[in-house]
């Protein structure tokens, strides 16, 4: 469920796409104690000039990160995960903090399906994943 959307006007290569998957994954998969089969990252390329803040053109190097992810995650855990993505996604395109921006919007398990299912409450995977059928059981082990 977590769905990780990057928007950014900056050229990425596939090596970054492939180190920022691996760190969102790894990040949410700690703070957040959730399957790293959940985790999906989506990359938007805009084109210069189509991000604004304040009525102005954002700088050029501007990355925007949204996660919908279940609700059910304390403040200390959003803190480390907004911080870690920052950092991390920043070193590895190169540019400031400050132009690595990242919101975290909580979504009740309830409202979402997945796999076929209403997926789990967070502390609820294992039993969630058992009830599964064996082949896409199977399939996530694998991914995890």
């Amino acid at each position: 469920m977590p769905t990780y959307a990057i928007t950014t006007a900056k050229d990425i290569t596939p090596e970054q796409r492939a180190r920022i998957v691996e760190s969102v994954t790894a990040i949410h998969a700690v703070e957040a104690t959730a399957p790293r089969y959940f985790v999906q990252v989506i990359f938007h390329r805009v084109e210069p000039g189509a991000m604004f803040i304040g009525g102005a053109p954002a700088s050029p190097d501007h990355v925007w990160v949204r996660a919908d992810i279940r609700a059910g995650r304390t403040r200390e855990q959003k803190a480390r995960m907004l911080t870690r993505i920052m950092q991390e996604t920043g070193a590895i395109l190169a540019v400031s903090d400050q132009d690595v921006w990242v919101y975290i919007s909580d979504i009740p398990a309830i409202g979402v399906l997945e796999f076929g299912t209403v997926l789990p409450e967070p502390g609820e995977e294992e039993q969630w994943l058992a009830s599964l059928p064996s082949a896409l059981r199977e399939k996530l082990r694998q991914a995890a």
